[in-house]
């Protein structure tokens, strides 16, 4: 495997969505991901699938919808739709993540299926070789700048145990100084977000953080 980068655009100024987002694919991101909030899984309200539509013309880099929403069943069409190539929606959200993974296979989309930091590993483990992605969730979803809680690495590495061949993603305080432990601990999918904000450019920002990894592999 090697480390995949996806960008998230939500520490991105809204006002400047689609010149940041032609950065991130730009520079090479491997995927670009969205984070959908409801005001109810989460606080925060985000976006919706109109957002993705608009930029889906950018580049032929593929789309990723992650739905911090309750009831995810009623929105993944939505964002199919729009042209996302992988929804990942919350085990906790839903009591049927199963059915839900089946039917965005139907659709010829992956299947992600994300975890909270206080959620056990044993909750989505019934799911590898149903889902494509497991999300681990390195901070507690709703804001972006959070601090990585060490923690959660060891979600990742009970995971990389029983299903070695699974994309393993991680999702909050990425950045050059934490992405070699996620990636030590079996993580290959990098959602990173306000590290990009501030680095020099999105374009070395991204070359960094490719590079921690290489110094780890």
């Amino acid at each position: 495997m090697k480390p995949l980068i996806a960008p998230s655009i939500l520490s991105c100024d809204p006002s400047q969505f689609r010149p940041a987002v032609k950065q991130m694919l730009d520079a090479g991101c491997d995927w670009l991901h969205f984070d959908v909030m409801d005001g109810q899984f989460v606080p925060p309200i985000t976006f919706g699938a109109e957002l993705v539509r608009s930029l889906r013309g950018l580049a032929p880099t593929p789309f990723e919808a992650h739905l911090m929403t309750r009831t995810p069943e009623a929105h993944v069409n939505a964002f199919i739709e729009a042209g996302c190539s992988r929804v990942t929606f919350h085990a906790e959200a839903t009591d049927h993540a199963h059915r839900l993974c089946q039917e965005l296979h139907e659709n010829d989309v992956q299947a992600g299926v994300a975890i909270n930091p206080a959620t056990p590993v044993e909750a989505i483990l019934p799911l590898v070789g149903t889902m494509d992605l497991a999300l681990v969730m390195t901070v507690n979803p709703g804001w972006g700048g959070q601090r990585l809680i060490e923690q959660s690495l060891s979600k990742v590495r009970r995971l990389r145990e029983a299903a070695p061949a699974l994309d393993i993603q991680v999702d909050g305080g990425i950045d050059p100084t934490t992405i070699g432990r996620a990636w030590e601990a079996g993580a290959n999918v990098f959602v990173v977000g306000s590290y990009l904000m501030r680095a020099p450019s999105i374009a070395q920002g991204i070359e960094e953080l490719r590079a921690a990894c290489s110094s780890k592999s």
